[in-house]
């Protein structure tokens, strides 16, 4: 049995939600790509940004945040013409400015990932019940964090969906197999 948010008919769905969601992760590409992820699907569906993952993939140069950093004026107007994900000038603005933070944050903490983990001193957070949040005192303390230095959208529900996604908050619903 899986969360009842699952499109059973979507495959791609079931394999993010079966092998991906809620699975710690501790490597910094991956955290970036799931960053630049939950931002583009704000106001939009995540099975929308699921659908458009390998465009996305393939448009920012596989999520290296060393290359996303330096995209230019040329680069965004690809960006911005580029049908196969979503065209909006302020996520991709956001997306450059958010991978230019990232890398300041892991000079200061060694990697991105000791930044994101230490908020919980490296431990996950489980779910306890199906009253399921959108935000949490967690998702709030890391959006003012990262707010505070500069990075865009980065609301506490976007947030708190990607500490889900990276595997911080495990909110697999009870009756889940994979709770």
């Amino acid at each position: 049995m899986r969360c009842k948010w699952v499109n059973l008919n979507n495959p791609l769905y079931i394999e993010y939600h079966d092998k991906e969601w809620a699975v710690p992760s501790y490597s910094d590409r991956y955290l970036f790509e799931m960053l630049v992820l939950e931002s583009f699907q704000a106001g939009l569906s995540w099975e929308c940004i699921l659908n458009k993952r390998e465009s996305f993939r393939e448009s920012f140069d596989n999520f290296d945040y060393k290359r996303v950093a330096n995209y230019n004026e040329e680069k965004i107007i690809n960006l911005m013409n580029n049908p196969n994900i979503i065209r909006n000038k302020l996520k991709i603005i956001s997306a450059i400015n958010n991978a230019r933070i990232f890398m300041n944050i892991q000079k200061e903490y060694g990697s991105f990932s000791n930044y994101i983990w230490h908020f919980t001193n490296n431990k996950i957070i489980k779910n306890v019940d199906d009253n399921f949040k959108t935000t949490s005192s967690l998702s709030d303390e890391i959006s003012i964090d990262l707010k505070k230095r500069g990075m865009k959208f980065v609301g506490s529900t976007i947030i708190y969906s990607y500490l889900q996604a990276i595997g911080v908050i495990n909110d697999h619903e009870l009756n889940c197999a994979l709770y």
